[in-house]
């Protein structure tokens, strides 16, 4: 509880800087804490400044609050919105009061439980629900408490708490500690593992530039089965773990650009932009590859991928 407290702060705070940021700006893009949606940001930016002159401000926010200020008007756009994984965000918004759009041109990705090859081979793994074994576990124990250690994610993504529920739901919360942190160091901890030769389990998905990176394997699951994947996000019930269950593979998930419907209006240029824009997979793992892994400055790499690409952004303001 406390946790949600702080979070609802965080956000009071966030929302309240945004509007001061908004009226300095003609657009403001709302930028959560991952690789992708960052590079994204940028390219966003590049193209509304270069090419319909306009102010253009990035703001730091979590989902919600990004959600939350595209519906007062104190952000405008969302670059990188997984469905389903905000599928409650895009109801309330988007379905239900109707002040957020969504461009329709998504992007698959991937989203599972990834090990080494290393650990793959060292360790004999296979399958997600093998984790349930103590024996199993034990192996991934790097603190001696007789757990495993596992990554789900960070705060705030929806993400996490679904991987908090699929624990619960094979079991492996009780034999394993679900680490939540930045994911800059969790993936810190992949690359020593990696040195060292150490087994390590982790939350992977798809567009990231770790599949590039490293040999990863994806454990095994029971295919995605809609009957089977109840999740409920704390948003919406106190008791979202307890209620929620999800003991199966994700189902494929796809990225959507999200706007809001107030810039029709206010900067149609900028909506219709933002309705046209069209990425894949591999475009943005490159993206985020440059960013994180040859620590290229975000705003230097998007202006000069939109000048190497101007005939796909030109399709974008068409």
């Amino acid at each position: 509880m406390k946790r949600l407290m702080s979070f609802a702060m965080a956000g009071a705070v966030a929302a309240t800087m945004a509007v001061s940021t908004a009226q300095a700006a003609d657009v403001v893009i709302g930028v959560p804490n991952w690789p992708s949606v960052r590079v994204t940001a940028h390219v966003i930016k590049t193209v509304m400044e270069d090419n319909l002159g306009l102010t253009v401000e990035l703001q730091n926010g979590t989902n919600p609050v990004v959600f939350e200020a595209m519906d007062s008007g104190a952000m405008h756009v969302h670059p990188e919105v997984w469905l389903p994984n905000q599928a409650n965000l895009n109801k309330k918004y988007v379905e239900d009061k109707k002040t957020v759009k969504v461009n329709p041109n998504g992007i698959a990705a991937f989203q599972g439980m990834c090990v080494t090859k290393h650990t793959a081979e060292s360790t004999g793994i296979k399958q997600l629900s093998e984790l349930t074994n103590p024996d199993m576990a034990s192996k991934f124990d790097t603190d001696g408490d007789g757990k495993g250690e596992i990554w789900i994610g960070a705060a705030g993504w929806a993400s996490t708490n679904v991987e908090k529920i699929r624990a619960k739901s094979y079991g492996y919360s009780e034999t394993m500690q679900l680490k939540e942190m930045d994911e800059t160091l969790a993936l810190a901890e992949v690359d020593n593992a990696v040195a060292q030769k150490k087994p390590i389990v982790f939350f992977c998905y798809t567009p990231h530039h770790m599949f590039a990176l490293h040999e990863l394997v994806i454990l095994e699951e029971p295919k995605y089965d809609k009957a089977k994947w109840n999740v409920i996000q704390p948003t919406d019930d106190p008791e979202w773990l307890e209620k929620s269950s999800a003991g199966v593979a994700w189902d494929l998930a796809y990225l959507h650009i999200h706007y809001a419907a107030a810039l029709e209006s206010s900067q149609p240029a900028a909506a219709q932009l933002l309705s046209k824009v069209k990425l894949d997979t591999d475009t943005v793992s490159k993206m985020t590859f440059a960013l994180v892994v040859e620590k290229q400055d975000p705003a230097d790499f998007a202006k000069k991928w939109v000048a190497d690409n101007a005939a796909t952004v030109d399709g974008w303001l068409k």
